[in-house]
């Protein structure tokens, strides 16, 4: 399936999460047009689907939705159920995907999701080292999977997404994602098995997060935080709450780093750091350091 293919499925998608979710704030609009774009959204959406591609009246259709104060009025609740935390940019930079002569962006590219199943193996070359990766899925069906593969591994690198923290897990909507998260990274920095494993802490999307601090209080994760709902008091309350996990201080050390997926920069800089680690302990195992 080509990137065009699923960048149609996935917009279109996403707009009628959306528009579902906003059915009744629309309504209240009382707007025959909205109500007719809704019904050619469905009509043309399974041969959208089925045929890969994103003719310009859907593209038009969801571009109108997308537009509709109904439709806004509830993606600002968008924590409220399970959306892409991409949707927003694809939607808003539609009419720039729906051309026929569409190439991908680097951006584009990195801000997909593909849902992990499974353990996926990389392997991949680094500053001339050789570096064997395993990607195993987050979700809770899929931990039994992998848990078990850890044993040996030179490093573990752990990611949270920090603008979860005001959301729910879809498999579970009374599990906060936060707290879901650090009861999962105390279970393994924990772990007997991972003693001289180095643990490298990645909170990802820090620019969402910076973003949404503004409106939707870390209270709502942390309860008993009391400190001004702003990106460096906030973002550190997080990364203490995961560290204080650690019940050997003393002997294991936690590397951790804010992160933004989507920042080249931001990435290299970090990668070039956990590289750095992970030599220096590689080092220290051959009593070289």
């Amino acid at each position: 399936m080509s990137f065009e293919t699923i960048n149609a499925i996935n917009v279109f998608f996403l707009c009628v999460c959306l528009y579902v979710c906003g059915a009744v704030c629309v309504c209240l609009y009382v707007c025959v047009c909205m109500c007719d774009d809704a019904r050619q959204l469905f009509a043309l959406s399974a041969a959208a689907e089925e045929q890969g591609l994103l003719p310009d009246d859907l593209s038009n259709v969801i571009q109108r939705l997308w537009g509709d104060g109904g439709v806004q009025n509830c993606f600002t609740r968008a924590r409220e159920y399970q959306l892409n935390d991409s949707a927003a940019y694809y939607l808003n930079d539609l009419e720039r995907i729906a051309k026929s002569d569409y190439i991908p962006t680097q951006q584009d590219v990195l801000r997909t999701r593909v849902k992990t199943t499974g353990i996926v193996e990389t392997h991949f070359t680094f500053k001339d080292l050789h570096f064997k990766m395993f990607d195993v899925g987050g979700q809770r069906s899929e931990r039994k999977k992998w848990i078990h593969c850890f044993e040996g591994v030179t490093a573990i690198i752990f990611c949270v997404a920090m603008s979860a923290y005001d959301l729910v897990l879809a498999e579970d909507e009374e599990m906060n994602r936060m707290h879901e998260s650090m009861k999962l990274f105390d279970s393994i920095c924990n772990n007997k098995w991972f003693t001289e494993t180095s643990i490298i802490l990645f909170l990802n999307k820090k620019d969402l997060f910076e973003d949404k601090i503004k409106s939707s209080p870390l209270s709502i994760c942390f309860p008993e935080y009391t400190g001004p709902n702003k990106y460096d008091e906030a973002s550190e309350y997080i990364r203490t709450k995961f560290e204080d996990l650690n019940k050997k201080k003393d002997t294991k050390e936690i590397y951790s780093h804010f992160t933004c997926a989507t920042d080249t920069k931001n990435v290299q800089f970090v990668f070039d750091a956990v590289t750095d680690v992970i030599i220096k302990n590689n080092l220290k195992d051959c009593g070289l350091f």
